[in-house]
């Protein structure tokens, strides 16, 4: 394994797969350990993997990792709150809606949600991160705009969706 090559990669990405974890876990702690997994696994699979497209297996992997959470949990409910971390983005009023806009919905809406408007992901692309068909993404993403539209429309507003 080409350590000084997987080093760079990981510091290049771990701040971007951080957010995307807290986005899509609520949990800051949660968050770290899904990214701390993720890159431990990506390290391990690095010889194979660096010619590819590394970037789409660790999220795959940090979404995969957060619902075996929610699962072995019993967590497929709306999530209540979003634990507040200690990192203080420039924006406080942007992050709380965006939180607790997130908190209405379930953990596969979330992902959804997350993947195609915050990463600007394709529906192929995320539907390839989850694992999951195309018509799963249009679908999910469908009741979760409309969730939001009904409890969250500050959100929207911020994704510039209505």
């Amino acid at each position: 394994m080409d350590d000084a090559e997987f080093t760079q990669w990981a510091a290049g990405c771990q701040r971007q797969l951080l957010g995307t974890a807290y986005l899509i876990s609520g949990d800051l702690q949660r968050a770290e350990d899904l990214v701390q997994e993720a890159l431990t696994k990506v390290a391990l699979r690095w010889h194979r993997l660096r010619h590819t497209n590394p970037d789409a297996y660790v999220r795959t992997i940090l979404v995969h990792d957060n619902i075996s959470w929610w699962r072995r949990h019993r967590r497929e409910s709306v999530v209540g709150s979003v634990r507040e971390s200690g990192v203080r983005p420039a924006d406080t009023e942007t992050s709380l809606v965006v939180r607790s806009s997130l908190a209405r919905l379930t953990e596969k809406q979330r992902a959804v949600v997350v993947l195609r408007h915050f990463e600007d992901r394709s529906e192929r692309e995320t539907a390839e991160i989850l694992g999951v068909s195309v018509g799963t993404v249009k679908s999910q993403n469908s009741a979760a705009l409309a969730r939001l539209r009904e409890g969250a429309p500050e959100l929207l507003d911020l994704i510039g969706r209505t």
